[in-house]
């Protein structure tokens, strides 16, 4: 299968409907956020695509673990200090935390693009491997648009129309979709 082109502009962590927010960040905390979703992105590649092992999906990602621990320890530290920073007792920081990267988790799962998403996080789980310890978050930076865009569904770009799929957008991230940290379809109708 032949991937459509999903490359993209870099990102800064901020952009509305492309990240879960976090409101009043500093840019290294934007740069955490930003190394947690590459992570997640590649933990939920790890579990969600060994219906196709050739991806090497599960142990290209535990090597992103342990060639980038301390960056990825760092990011975690940061964005505790964020939450902390932003709640006002300890267990409300705790519980922001949590919903934060469970909303994150969520944002990369896919049932109806998740040929396209396997391969693009194989491809970016092999180059994390060859990033160099402490350049995580240009790899993030450069790579993440890439797949967030790979969560659409595309059919086969060899064959054209043979095998094509409709195309299903990607759920919206912005907080006023959100109520009670549960996406709230009445005040986004047009959730996609």
């Amino acid at each position: 299968m032949k991937n459509p082109d999903f490359s993209g502009e870099p990102v800064r962590g901020d952009e509305p409907g492309l990240f879960v927010p976090l409101p009043n960040a500093t840019p290294d905390e934007l740069r955490a956020g930003l190394v947690w979703s590459l992570r997640a992105a590649l933990n939920v590649s790890a579990l969600g695509c060994d219906f196709a092992p050739i991806l090497l999906t599960a142990p290209t990602y535990n090597a992103v673990l342990t060639d980038h621990k301390s960056e990825l320890a760092k990011s975690f530290d940061t964005l505790g200090k964020y939450f902390s920073r932003t709640n006002k007792s300890k267990s409300a920081a705790a519980t922001a935390f949590d919903r934060y990267q469970t909303r994150v988790y969520s944002s990369f799962t896919t049932v109806y693009a998740q040929y396209n998403f396997c391969q693009t996080a194989a491809a970016v789980a092999r180059d994390a491997i060859f990033t160099s310890r402490g350049e995580l978050n240009a790899l993030a930076t450069n790579r993440l648009r890439e797949l967030r865009n790979s969560l659409v569904a595309h059919g086969e770009q060899r064959f054209g129309a043979r095998n094509s799929l409709e195309v299903t957008p990607v759920l919206r991230m912005d907080p006023v979709c959100w109520k009670n940290n549960r996406f709230d379809y009445r005040k986004c109708p047009d959730a996609y």
